[in-house]
């Protein structure tokens, strides 16, 4: 780096493109949404246009960005997800390095074949339990004892999915809730693992979504989260 010279964190922000697409969620628009929170954040965004190929390039550190965001469907082919041997090698490299992940709503059903992921995660959809009641208003419960992530952001409205069921481990920090049959289910979380971070939100269907400014705000937090700026509890 050259004396005097800023450097600028770098995300790479995988989007359901190509396999990774599929015919319910407009991976276009959130991503989009995504990336400008993430450039809010002080991130340089890099969108890969091949899922698999840019998690087989996570298996160097040769150029490793700071910050892995992830949204992403999962395959409807048959095949395995990740893709190929290298991707599953990268995102467990990844994982494995302790870097930060930033994970979107119907990426906690994907990359099955990886239980990396679902240990980075702190969680994930598991088919036959996992659900969420017909698209339309959710009331989104936000913890307001669970630190600077939801200091000062009240209970909220949006137009989204409300996931529910998710298999959850313990040790996350749950920020976020929405009540269904009786029962409070996670929308947002911080997963501290080992000197690593992750932040979920299973919020985020579509562009709707993304109009909430209190879900925005929770997001900024999140991502300020991931890069240090502030604390989760």
């Amino acid at each position: 780096m050259t004396a005097g010279k800023l450097t600028t964190a770098r995300a790479l922000l995988l989007s359901g493109t190509g396999r990774y697409a599929d015919p319910w969620h407009p991976f276009a628009d959130t991503s989009a949404a995504l990336a400008a929170l993430l450039q809010e954040g002080g991130f340089e965004v890099e969108a890969a246009d091949d899922v698999d190929a840019a998690l087989a390039g996570l298996g160097t550190h040769a150029a490793w960005p700071d910050l892995l965001a992830v949204n992403v469907g999962l395959p409807r082919d048959g095949g395995t997800s990740p893709g190929t041997a290298a991707a599953a090698r990268g995102l467990e490299a990844w994982v494995s390095g302790g870097r930060p992940i930033l994970a979107s709503h119907v990426s906690s059903t994907s990359f099955v074949d990886s239980p990396a992921w679902e240990d980075a995660l702190g969680g994930r959809w598991v088919r036959g339990t996992s659900m969420h009641p017909e698209y339309g208003t959710a009331h989104i419960l936000v913890d307001p004892g669970s630190g600077a992530v939801t200091a000062g952001i009240p209970d909220f409205e949006l137009s989204d999915e409300r996931y529910s069921w998710l298999r959850v481990n313990p040790s996350v920090s749950v920020h976020a809730r929405h009540r269904h049959d009786g029962a409070l289910h996670p929308v947002a979380w911080s997963h501290v693992r080992g000197e690593a971070r992750t932040f979920y939100d299973a919020l985020g269907h579509d562009a709707a979504s993304f109009e909430s400014p209190e879900h925005r705000e929770l997001l900024r937090r999140g991502i300020a989260w991931l890069a240090g700026g502030i604390t989760a509890d």
